[in-house]
């Protein structure tokens, strides 16, 4: 029988319990129809958790409330369950970075978002108190990060469903693109965690904010009524303030024309003999020897003066000890890179046959540097090694047909992967 899991169906604290009944094989049902400050204020909750907070999760033993509560049960309903760990170092070491990720990363999110959007007093002095304490923190989890894929170990533990479910709050409300890329290996270990498939089954896509959440004005609060002063005082204060609005209305209407969106700098650049997307459909297109019809395509439509071809190579490689932990990242970077799609086409090579794999990249960009808007919204970019590729160079162009043409073996290794971005 399913255990049911009383909470709404977006609340990341229930996602908890959610990912974990994932990985463990068993089977827990989200409450249908669940409304936040109704269902959680019936006499029927509040048997199960008498201050009415959840999530709640009800079992065949009895009730059991608070989420990292609720996913430690649910992880140990599976004998010797990897999630807890295969040691006792390591299992301690599992809830060092629950406790951590409750005490130092999901109270200081709360600290920032909750008074900004209304459900607490904001007092600028504790923003910037709560600011600086979750910088700390996501600094000391950025080094622990630069030398480790997962918080414990060689694969994904209770702590880190329990962290990534308290970073999906931050990344998808508050913590912007701006915020997070002084920690580049938080936001590796983040993106690479909700794409995984037991995650992205229960969180769905994530999307990181944009800007952070403007403070709400507080409610004015009721002012007792005062005798109706006479007319002939009230009177004049309206008309001057009707005629106080007027121009106020006339240039709000003369701001209303829209302004053309600027272009991007590569739609200015000198026109290009290569049509990016007959090279495209020509590689698509190409079913049988490749090397002879796509390849020798490639070159006769290649720009040199229009393009610019880009190897790169990950900087982290000796941490790709899963295999598909090390393809998630590959499909997590050509996923962000779809706003360059216009100027671009990529091959990504996943080599090895055994860990540690490596990750390596060709890149077709329009103009003779990388694109720095690309640069600027694609954090995993400072995540490679980038080298401009020399065509004069009969190696390293050998090097660009091969990695079009998936040849293997790679540079004397077999290949685990081959993607492509177009």
């Amino acid at each position: 029988m399913a255990m049911v899991l009383h909470a709404g169906n977006t609340n990341k604290n229930a996602f908890k319990a959610l990912i974990t009944a994932e990985y463990t094989g068993v089977n827990v049902e989200l409450v249908k129809n669940f409304e936040m400050g109704v269902t959680n204020k019936t006499p029927e909750f509040l048997k199960m958790n008498p201050i009415g907070k959840v999530p709640v999760l009800e079992t065949p033993d009895g009730p059991i409330f608070e989420s990292n509560a609720i996913a430690r049960y649910v992880a140990r309903l599976k004998a010797d369950n990897p999630l807890l760990g295969s040691s006792l170092i390591d299992s301690a070491h599992i809830e060092q970075w629950i406790d951590f990720s409750s005490l130092e990363i999901d109270t200081n999110i709360l600290r920032w978002f909750i008074p900004r959007v209304g459900f607490a007093v904001y007092l600028p002095q504790a923003e910037e108190a709560a600011i600086a304490s979750l910088k700390r923190a996501l600094a000391a989890l950025n080094t622990h990060l630069a030398s480790n894929t997962y918080l414990v170990g060689h694969s994904v533990t209770l702590a880190d469903i329990i962290m990534t479910c308290n970073l999906t709050l931050g990344f998808s409300r508050i913590l912007t693109k701006s915020f997070t890329s002084e920690f580049p290996h938080v936001e590796r270990y983040f993106w690479t965690m909700v794409n995984i498939p037991n995650f992205r089954k229960i969180l769905g896509e994530i999307k990181q904010a944009e800007s952070v959440p403007p403070v709400q004005s507080a409610k004015k609060p009721t002012q007792s009524k005062e005798p109706a002063k006479p007319k002939a005082q009230a009177e004049p204060k309206k008309e001057a303030a009707k005629e106080t609005a007027k121009p106020k209305v006339e240039d709000a209407g003369e701001e209303e024309a829209p302004k053309p969106k600027p272009k991007n700098p590569l739609d200015l650049l000198p026109p290009s003999k290569m049509i990016l997307d007959e090279w495209k459909r020509l590689y698509s297109n190409t079913k049988t020897n490749f090397r002879e019809v796509a390849i020798k395509g490639f070159w006769d439509m290649y720009d040199p003066e229009g393009y610019s071809l880009w190897f790169c190579d990950y900087k982290y490689n000796d941490e790709n000890t899963v295999s598909f932990v090390t393809l998630n990242k590959v499909g997590g970077f050509l996923q962000r890179m779809d706003l360059a799609r216009k100027y671009a086409f990529g091959k990504m090579l996943v080599i090895g046959s055994e860990p540690p794999f490596k990750v390596k990249g060709l890149w077709l960009f329009r103009g003779q540097v990388i694109p720095q808007f690309i640069m600027y919204e694609c954090y995993d970019m400072e995540l490679y090694d980038w080298k401009k590729v020399d065509i004069n160079d009969e190696a390293q162009k050998e090097r660009v047909s091969q990695m079009i043409e998936d040849h293997e073996p790679f540079e004397g290794e077999a290949l685990l992967d081959a993607k492509c971005f177009k």
